[in-house]
C-alpha cells in the first residue's frame, strides 16, 4: 500500500478547490515510510482486538488513509506511533458498534487461527518451543480477553502484546496513569480467573 495508491482510493470527481497556503510538513507527508514501519503493528493490534483477518487489513489501510487526510492535524506532541493507534482505536470502536459487524462476530467467532494470532505476536525469543508455548497461552486466554469491556481490552492488549509502558497507554487512550492502571488490573482479574476456569484439573497420584 502507498500513498499514491490511498490517494487514488480517497480520490472523488475532479472539482475545483480554493487555493490555499501550504500545508505544514509532518511526518505523515511520507506516507510509505509510515506505512513500511508501522503496518504490521497496526494490523497485529487490530487482528487480536477483532479476531477478523479481513476487517483489520481493512480498517489498517483505512488506518493510513485517516493518518495522511487529517495529516495537518498532526502537531508531534505525540510519537507517530501513538497517534496512529489513537486512530485504530477509534476505527475499531466505531465499526464494532454496528449491527452489522456484532451479527458476522457472532457467525464467525472462530475466523481466526489461534496459531496464526500467536505467530504475530512480539516475542524475545524466536524458537519452536517459544512460538508453542504462545499458542497455547493464546488458545487459553482468547475468550477471556474477547469477553472484557473494549477499553478494558484495548489497555490489556496495548500493555501485553504491544508491549508498551503505562505512560504510553495513557497518552494513547488519552486517560490518566492511575485511570489506566485501573482498568489494567480489573482486565488482569478477569483474565486470570477465566484463565483458572478453564484449566484442567489435575489429580495427585500416589
Amino acid at each position: 500500500m502507498t500513498s499514491h495508491a490511498l490517494a487514488a482510493e480517497n480520490a472523488g470527481p475532479l472539482e475545483k478547490v480554493p487555493a490555499a497556503g501550504p500545508l505544514r510538513a509532518t511526518a505523515f507527508d511520507d506516507l510509505d515510510a509510515v506505512v513500511a514501519a508501522y503496518e504490521q503493528r497496526i494490523f497485529r493490534f487490530l487482528l487480536v482486538s477483532l479476531r477478523d483477518r479481513a476487517t483489520a487489513e481493512s480498517l489498517t489501510q483505512d488506518t493510513f488513509l485517516r493518518a495522511w487526510s487529517t495529516r495537518a492535524s498532526f502537531r508531534g506532541d505525540c510519537a507517530v506511533y501513538t497517534w496512529l493507534i489513537r486512530i485504530a482505536i477509534n476505527l475499531s470502536r466505531d465499526h464494532t458498534r454496528t449491527g452489522h459487524f456484532r451479527f458476522w462476530r457472532r457467525a464467525s467467532a472462530n475466523s481466526v487461527d489461534i496459531a496464526n494470532v500467536a505467530h504475530c505476536l512480539p516475542l524475545r525469543e524466536s524458537s519452536i518451543e517459544s512460538r508453542m508455548i504462545a499458542s497455547e497461552q493464546v488458545t487459553m486466554i482468547w475468550e477471556s480477553v474477547a469477553a472484557l469491556s473494549g477499553r478494558q481490552r484495548n489497555i490489556f492488549l496495548l500493555r501485553f502484546v504491544e508491549e508498551l509502558d503505562l505512560a504510553e497507554i495513557a497518552a494513547i487512550t488519552q486517560l490518566s496513569i492511575s485511570t489506566v492502571k485501573s482498568h489494567l488490573y480489573r482486565a488482569l482479574a478477569t483474565v486470570r480467573k477465566r484463565h483458572r476456569e478453564m484449566q484442567p484439573e489435575t489429580k495427585e497420584t500416589l
